[in-house]
């Protein structure tokens, strides 16, 4: 395996490793994220299913390293913005009956609640992948040469 492919394999792993200690640390690594308003006693901050946590996918290409993730809602809680509701009906339970609610739409404002991206923790990182690699690839080439 050339250099460059284990570099990049090598960033895919200890930083995915950092994106979801970020989950664990409730912060984008030291940025803590706002606290809810309302308190959920089903979980922690992102954290209430852990599907987003699960949902992020790391590929590595000729000359990067991407992560994704399939959920819709991701985009907004890592960026922050206006989270838009259509109006809906709800259907409520009073008295052992079963009522339908109409729901009016509104909108809210998402705090930023960064969990992956850039950030010179990230920098860190990376740079001792390039330097652990790099001096393995030397040690590696003085073996060979003396032989």
């Amino acid at each position: 395996m050339d250099l460059k492919k284990k570099i990049l394999k090598d960033l895919a792993i200890d930083l995915s490793d950092e994106f979801d200690k970020n989950f664990q640390r409730k912060a984008f690594f030291t940025r803590k994220w706002p606290p809810r308003k309302h308190i959920n006693r089903k979980g922690t901050l992102l954290m209430v299913t852990g599907k987003l946590r699960r949902s992020i996918r790391c590929t590595v290409g000729n000359d990067s390293v991407t992560w994704e993730t399939s959920e819709p809602y991701a985009a907004v809680h890592n960026y922050g913005g206006i989270v838009y509701v259509k109006p809906h009906h709800r259907t409520i339970h009073r008295n052992g009956k079963a009522i339908r609610q109409q729901v009016k739409g509104y909108s809210y404002k998402m705090p930023r609640r960064q969990f992956i991206g850039d950030h010179p923790e990230m920098r860190k990182v990376a740079d001792n992948v390039i330097q652990r690699n790099l001096q393995r690839a030397a040690q590696d080439l003085i073996r060979k040469l003396k032989q």
